[in-house]
């Protein structure tokens, strides 16, 4: 009797779960399917736009817009990277390597945002300077050369932080494809990896002044100090975090998966005999772990911050 029962609890058990896995399945193809149907809708969006300027620098978003120009519309579609003091040089190497393997037209382009006292101030729309230097820029390339419009690689998620290169690109109507076809990060990930895009899995890189608080001045140092400081990390097996540079100390974020190993003692020791000769008094390891956007934390987003739509518009 008690056999007949164990047995019957386990048949229950094998059901639950294939019944379970069967669901997963279905959310899985359901993701999948749906988006298919988005890049679907962005090809047609890429194809309208006929000879296009791609703002790419080699991140998640970009690299797979830059591939998906490329698809549709061949060789008019030009990939075009700042060069800036705030590009880091691990993000060139994978924007190259991606050129190199999937073969699209590539070139790059010098900004000049930190010649503008504006930018350097680092207020909180450090960002909607920067965006607009480079925009100035593509769009005088876009007019030299003939092409139809500039698209950069603002996606669906995008619209939950604060973003002032996004009113940088309402100004300027420049397109947003990603967003227009509404992918989200994580759809963008999962059809990069379709595409054999090495940047599928990478973490989000923004610019390295996105180190900086507001307030702190952006200057040529501290960047190399920011660059240098992460590359040291990345040397000790870390894959994500950030150092944000207050000044005379550093204060390290380290995702929560990776956090235990920083906090170890010996760890610890490494990542400030490390970090403390770029020129810090004192390195922190934040207990709080890496959270995008932390420096953000607390700012209201403003209506205007907004990203554009293309639907009824001159863009």
């Amino acid at each position: 009797m008690c056999l007949a029962v164990a047995c019957l609890t386990c048949l229950q058990r094998v059901r639950t779960l294939a019944s379970m896995s069967q669901t997963s399945y279905a959310v899985q193809s359901d993701f999948a399917s749906e988006a298919l149907q988005k890049e679907h809708v962005l090809t047609q969006i890429l194809q309208d736009a006929d000879r296009l300027i791609v703002a790419y620098s080699g991140g998640v978003d970009s690299a797979y817009l830059a591939l998906q120009a490329h698809r549709a519309l061949g060789a008019n579609a030009l990939a075009l990277t700042a060069l800036s003091p705030s590009y880091p040089h691990v993000q060139r190497e994978m924007a190259e390597r991606i050129v190199r393997e999937f073969g699209f037209a590539h070139e790059y382009v010098d900004t000049r945002e930190m010649q503008n006292a504006a930018y350097v101030q680092n207020e909180m729309d450090r960002c909607y300077h920067c965006k607009s230097e480079l925009f100035s820029v593509l769009q005088q390339l876009r007019e030299e050369r003939e092409f139809s419009a500039i698209a950069y690689g603002i996606n669906a998620d995008d619209t939950r932080d604060f973003r002032p290169g996004h009113r940088a690109a309402r100004e300027r109507g420049v397109l947003a494809p990603l967003l227009d076809a509404n992918l989200s990060k994580a759809e963008i990930r999962f059809l990069s990896r379709r595409a054999g895009l090495p940047t599928a899995d990478l973490p989000a890189s923004p610019c390295l002044a996105s180190r900086l608080p507001y307030g702190t001045s952006v200057t040529k140092l501290r960047l190399e100090q920011i660059e240098e400081g992460e590359q040291r990390l990345r040397a000790l097996g870390f894959r994500e975090f950030r150092l944000r540079h207050h000044g005379d100390f550093a204060r390290i974020e380290i995702a929560a998966d990776e956090l235990e190993l920083a906090l170890d003692l010996r760890m610890t020791q490494k990542i400030v005999e490390q970090i403390e000769p770029l020129g810090f008094r004192e390195v922190v390891i934040d207990r709080r772990g890496y959270r995008p956007g932390s420096l953000n934390e607390g700012l209201v987003l403003r209506s205007d911050e907004n990203p554009p739509s293309l639907e009824g518009s001159a863009q």
